[in-house]
């Protein structure tokens, strides 16, 4: 059966956007607020008529898309190795989350509970965050191996940007299994990095 590269693509730039929107949040104590919201709506998504429907627009996922080129071509820069390093370990945790049915089941009702709280807050509201980060922390996490954030020692230390970065993670780890469902593989990085590249130019020119 041939991979649907777009939505493959689509599902590899939420990942990219969630590794920048951490790398932003970890050196600068702030980052882009509207692909943030983006990311952290695509958790709350559990049940979607399309890749894209998780996110919004291609649109919304500009910041994803226009980080991929560099975690694709391994660009040795620190900042690019950075965002690799952040989205292989996102996948790597999902694999470890997807292989867990009890983490599963626990991290479905505990998404539940947060949109129930959306009825009251904003996605954007110190409460959400605090309530997204603590399933990364109590359900997440633990599963291994731990996602080590480097950056600002002054912004990481603000218990807001801990639960921004939380947030964005598994923002991460939501877009990973999107992308395993939609036939994902690390084997891709290997081998086709230039039609994923492609499909990225293509996306990005036509929004």
């Amino acid at each position: 059966m041939a991979k649907n590269y777009y939505d493959i693509t689509l599902a590899l730039a939420g990942i990219a956007q969630s590794a920048r929107l951490v790398q932003q949040l970890a050196h600068n104590g702030q980052c882009d607020t509207e692909a943030l919201s983006v990311s952290l709506k695509s958790i709350m998504v559990t049940d979607s008529p399309s890749t894209l429907a998780v996110f919004g627009l291609e649109k919304d996922l500009t910041m994803g898309l226009e980080t991929l080129p560099s975690v694709l071509t391994n660009n040795r820069q620190e900042l690019s190795a950075e965002l690799t390093r952040y989205v292989l370990s996102i996948m790597v945790l999902e694999r470890k989350l997807s292989a867990n049915h009890q983490a599963l089941n626990e991290l479905a009702t505990r998404i539940s509970q947060v949109e129930r709280q959306l009825a009251h807050f904003d996605i954007e509201s110190e409460t959400i965050y605090s309530s997204l980060a603590s399933l990364y922390v109590d359900i997440v996490s633990p599963l291994g191996p731990r996602i080590q954030v480097t950056g600002s020692p002054d912004a990481l230390q603000k218990p807001l940007v801990q639960a921004k970065v939380r947030a964005a993670l598994l923002a991460g780890i939501r877009a990973a299994v999107l992308w395993q469902q939609v036939g994902g593989s690390r084997l891709q990085f290997m081998f086709s990095r230039n039609r994923l590249l492609n499909q990225v130019r293509e996306i990005l020119a036509n929004r």
